[in-house]
């Protein structure tokens, strides 16, 4: 009987150790091993990335293909540029392939694809043979211990993978791989050329990745950014197996530090080096293993003793959040990153609603496309985008994201919360659409459960608990040298207004070299060195307005799946619920510097049994959400 002739399709698990599919793979002992990469259309075009992300990617796919050449000379990663369900009934055939292995993928356009390309190797006699390894615990698996519901909380998932078992021990990487067999490509390439290109502003050069199905050169080599248009990436962070389990070694090494870790405590203004592993980009592609990640953190508890850190704050605490938020996504599906049709989400009127379009998945927010509601709305958030809010610390988080591609996890909290209940009341899908841009680690189930988090639509409740834009980082950083790094405008300013740029006086402001003016978008407020933006609004003003809406939205209680959201009614409830004068909740006084506004054990149990707490003296009758705004310019 002939041996198997195994197609093995690397997706998000770039690596050889610890991964269940390829050992499966290499279980049918086969006479020929394919390591393929399909270049898919859909996350070149359709998919938000800018050139960090990609070289990321890019790096992860070239340290694996060198990994795998050293396991056999004769082999690497094959790159194959056409869509995975247009090719592989075309290689099913010309390549004879026996079996098609992959890891499998939580990921809504994923399990589509999955199921359309399964369907073609049933039609085509290919066996189909997939495990799970991009998390924990299966998710899948998860979500029927846990009664076909999402994980909503850190208990919730703990208690479904005790149900399952412990977390599997990670198994080591090959030691050899087969030979790969012929690899014909005489047969017609389907482009897939889309009309659509959400990564068109970040292309400098004409995109050539589908000029070739093998590549420029024939012999199916890793894509380069100049092949897909892109400049060269700015993020000093570089990605691949073989730098992840050095990165890895290095956090382990110091058993104090893995053993105590308390994400809380750890600062967002650390940097050079950062107070975090950074380990998460490579989860993302799949370089590192989250369950080496876990076993290691647990033997350095192990090793340390009393004093460890528990979850939710410790390392493993954080590998547990993200199950939680895979396995809420394969419950719900399409609908989990956005609001509409997510049984899961509170529907609050946001400014600037995404645009939708009915698809092969369902009714789904269009990427980066939005209704403006209100200028201002429009104005904040393009400043939040560029970080000239006039809000240093919210500015400097923001554009060492543009630049590197990561920022610390609290303080994409704080700058997540800025944009949403704790200032501009702007919708969370343009943040989780700006996150999906320009982070190196950025993970569909995380990125929009953590905004669903911090906007307190789903997961986290207590809305009226804000982080302060400046408190929060005053907490961390007195002396603004994170905020010297990153706006370079104010590098010079006394260190007591370094966060408060606008009570400088004129004398500060001369000394600094510092003009405070314009709003940051305009061409000639770039142009002259030294201009800074005027904040873009009262922070604690904004705060009070918003907390006052966010407090009407939960009393109407509507969701993402109610009739009244699909139909637009909702506008009737809420007008009819007195919009424009709303009442204040207790704790909106306070300058929050982050302790409590987004507490994860603070989530699981809330106090006073849940109910926000109020008083007659702490009501506010405020008005639109822009009337502060027509006031300051009058």
């Amino acid at each position: 009987m002939a041996k198997p002739r195994v197609l093995y399709w690397f997706r998000t698990d770039l690596r050889l150790h610890d991964s269940p599919a390829l050992k499966a793979a290499l279980d049918l002992d086969p006479e020929v091993l394919w390591p393929i990469f399909t270049w898919d259309p859909h996350y070149v075009y359709r998919v938000k990335a800018g050139p960090n992300r990609w070289q990321y990617m890019l790096d992860c796919q070239q340290d694996l293909s060198d990994s795998i050449k050293k396991l056999n000379s004769k082999s690497k990663l094959f790159v194959i540029r056409e869509a995975p369900q247009t090719l592989f009934p075309k290689l099913f055939k010309t390549w004879k392939v026996t079996h098609l292995v992959f890891e499998r993928d939580t990921d809504a356009y994923a399990k589509e694809r999955d199921r359309v390309i399964t369907d073609a190797a049933k039609k085509a006699g290919v066996e189909v043979v997939t495990r799970y390894g991009r998390t924990l615990w299966d998710s899948d698996e998860v979500v029927k211990k846990n009664g076909g519901k999402p994980t909503m909380s850190i208990m919730q998932l703990q208690t479904a993978g005790h149900k399952i078992g412990e977390v599997p021990k990670p198994i080591p990487a090959p030691k050899h791989l087969p030979d790969p067999g012929e690899m014909p490509v005489d047969f017609e390439q389907e482009k897939h050329l889309s009309e659509l290109d959400v990564n068109a502003s970040h292309r400098s050069k004409t995109d050539k990745a589908y000029n070739s199905i093998a590549g420029p050169k024939g012999d199916f080599a890793i894509e380069t950014l100049e092949e897909l248009g892109f400049p060269a990436a700015t993020t000093p962070h570089r990605g691949g197996e073989t730098i992840a389990l050095k990165q890895l070694e290095n956090v382990m090494a110091d058993v104090k530090y893995a053993a105590t870790f308390q994400k809380p405590k750890t600062s967002p203004a650390a940097f050079e080096p950062q107070s975090t592993t950074l380990l998460s980009p490579h989860m993302h592609f799949g370089a590192l293993s989250p369950r080496l990640f876990y076993w290691r953190a647990r033997e350095a508890v192990e090793k340390y003793g009393n004093g460890a850190s528990k979850p939710p704050e410790s390392l493993t605490g954080q590998l547990l959040f993200r199950d939680m938020y895979f396995a809420a996504q394969a419950a719900i599906g399409s609908p989990y990153i956005q609001t509409l049709n997510n049984p899961t989400v509170r529907f609050i009127p946001w400014h600037l609603p995404s645009k939708h379009e009915d698809t092969e998945t369902g009714t789904n927010a269009i990427s980066g496309e939005y209704h403006i509601d209100s200028p201002h709305a429009h104005e904040w958030f393009l400043r939040w985008k560029d970080g000239v809010t006039g809000f240093p610390f919210v500015d400097a988080l923001m554009r060492q994201l543009r630049v590197e591609g990561w920022i610390h996890h609290l303080g994409r909290h704080m700058v997540a919360c800025f944009l949403t209940r704790g200032g501009c009341y702007v919708h969370w899908e343009r943040g989780a659409d700006v996150f999906e841009e320009l982070l190196l680690d950025h993970e569909p189930a995380s990125n929009a459960g953590n905004w669903q988090w911090l906007s307190c639509t789903a997961f986290y409740s207590q809305y009226f608990r804000c982080y302060s834009p400046i408190a929060f980082g005053q907490k961390w950083d007195k002396q603004g040298d994170f905020i010297r790094r990153w706006v370079p405008e104010l590098k010079d300013l006394d260190a007591k207004y370094i966060y408060e740029p606008w009570k400088a006086p004129k004398a500060a402001l001369d000394k600094a070299r510092v003009k405070i003016e314009g709003n940051g978008l305009d061409d000639t407020d770039k142009k002259e060195e030294g201009v800074y933006p005027e904040a873009m609004f009262d922070f604690s003003e904004r705060r009070t307005v918003c907390i006052a809406a966010m407090k009407r939205a939960y009393s109407i209680g509507l969701h993402g799946n109610d009739e009244a959201v699909k139909d637009g009614s909702w506008k009737e409830l809420f007008e009819k619920a007195g919009e424009t004068e709303m009442e204040g909740t207790d704790g909106f006084g306070t300058d929050d510097d982050g302790d409590d506004a987004d507490d994860a054990e603070r989530a699981a149990k809330p106090r006073n049994g849940g109910k926000h707490t109020r008083s007659k003296s702490d009501v506010v009758k405020t008005g639109p959400m822009d009337r502060h705004v027509k006031r300051q310019k009058n």
